[in-house]
């Protein structure tokens, strides 16, 4: 079964949210039978990269508060951070653009090391407070998770897997999407943000119930008998 979902790069919650559905499907007894497909969001597609600027003063501005709340307000985001296991530095993020790290993702998705892309530049913004609209850093973080940098370097010097960050728009507006992160388990069910863990667990057992329905899982009995191998070897 399918769980797609959308998020951005710069979107404390969606962290957070990942934390949250990863727990759910850990512990679920059906967890070897669910794929994550991560999809591209941008909360502010036309936002100017500027790695010099404080990343709470940009807050203060862009949404109206005082330092003080702005602090406050981000002191509570960094707490529910924790409460994940995730290390939040929101007061050294860097104000960047996230398109072209969506597209990065998408060449990581290619290979099915989608997950692990996602998980490095949400780490690499969130914990690292890196810059992930420069090319050295998303080289970086593309090398390290196995591809080599002339792959890399082909996407971050044209305007390769923009079509799939845009589809991926398209999609969510579809969908009704107006936040991340957007859970969509099956096509059948929804979760809009970085809800308690029981709503996480509650929708992934009923869209697995709707799932099952029309897709059987054989229930194997325990223990392995004498048989021939597809290979030949054990006939």
């Amino acid at each position: 079964m399918k769980i797609e979902i959308w998020s951005d790069v710069a979107c404390p919650f969606c962290y957070i949210g990942k934390r949250k559905i990863e727990k759910a499907i850990a512990k679920f007894p059906q967890k070897d039978k669910i794929e994550i497909e991560w999809k591209s969001f941008l909360l502010n597609p036309d936002q100017v990269t500027q790695p010099n600027k404080s990343s709470l003063e940009y807050l203060s501005e862009a949404k109206g508060w005082s330092l003080e709340q702005t602090k406050e307000i981000t002191a509570n985001v960094s707490n529910m951070a924790a409460q994940e296991g995730l290390e939040y530095h929101l007061d050294k993020t860097v104000v960047a653009n996230t398109k072209k790290a969506h597209r990065v993702l998408h060449l990581a998705k290619t290979a099915g090391k989608g997950d692990v892309m996602k998980e490095s530049l949400l780490k690499a913004y969130f914990t690292d407070s890196l810059n992930i609209d420069d090319d050295a850093v998303l080289l970086g973080l593309g090398q390290e998770i196995g591809f080599e940098s002339a792959a890399i370097q082909d996407v971050l010097s044209s305007d390769k897997f923009e079509r799939e960050v845009d589809q991926d728009i398209y999609e969510s507006r579809q969908l009704g999407v107006k936040g991340v992160p957007f859970f969509v388990l099956d096509r059948k069910f929804g979760i809009s943000g970085a809800q308690p863990d029981e709503v996480f667990d509650q929708t992934l057992e009923k869209a697995w119930n709707e799932f099952a329905k029309t897709n059987p899982v054989l229930n194997m009995a325990e223990g392995d008998g004498e048989a021939c191998d597809v290979d030949g070897t054990n006939c």
